[in-house]
């Protein structure tokens, strides 16, 4: 067993790494997944992984925001506010939620709405990725992307990944079905985990 917490509501257990057979893929997945958590969490890397494994799309709803403004996000952020990009980012979860299922990456705040967090819960499962403020502030400096491409929400450095942990963590909570511990694993170990709770 791993001493990783994998959590289905509020009942949180242990799971094996181990992903299922091969065989159980093919019912695997009758709606979406979403990925839900702060940004450095492995979000889009843990999906892709997970969209290749069981044969499903996938889609990162930054990523789909981005290519329809034509603008990176601390763009938007800089033209419209934050109101502004939530809006689109509202708009793109509503998009993804009617396609055929598949894996999908969300914005570390897509749940501060409770009508995104009520069309989550509606149209999928949900798995939320979780890892210490220390941690994803390690990662967050790691990605040479991040500074260019996300806006600074609450002043910035660790204090802001505090900060916004406190308020958005309750949130996560309210909607995870699967509540996976990611620091010290592989993008291939957070998605076996993924999968043997689903399969579980």
């Amino acid at each position: 067993m791993i001493g990783r917490i994998v959590g289905r509501g509020s009942e949180k257990r242990r799971a094996r790494l181990s992903a299922p057979p091969a065989e159980a893929y093919s019912n695997f997945m009758p709606t979406h997944l979403y990925l839900i958590g702060y940004r450095g969490t492995g979000k889009t890397t843990v999906g892709r992984v997970l969209a290749a494994r069981v044969g499903r799309p996938f889609a990162d709803l930054d990523e789909r925001i981005e290519t329809a403004a034509g603008r990176t996000i601390a763009d938007i952020f800089a033209a419209e506010g934050e109101p502004g990009f939530r809006d689109r980012e509202s708009a793109a979860l509503r998009a993804a939620s009617v396609e055929p299922p598949g894996v999908i990456a969300t914005g570390g705040g897509i749940i501060l709405r409770a009508d995104n967090r009520e069309l989550l819960r509606g149209s999928g499962r949900i798995a939320w990725l979780t890892a210490p403020a220390e941690a994803l502030w390690a990662r967050i400096q790691a990605d040479a992307a991040t500074a260019h491409r996300r806006p600074k929400l609450a002043g910035g450095g660790l204090e802001e990944v505090t900060k916004l942990l406190a308020v958005r963590e309750p949130l996560y909570r309210e909607v995870a079905n699967f509540i996976v511990e990611t620091a010290g694993l592989s993008p291939d170990a957070v998605a076996d985990t993924i999968l043997a709770a689903w399969n579980s």
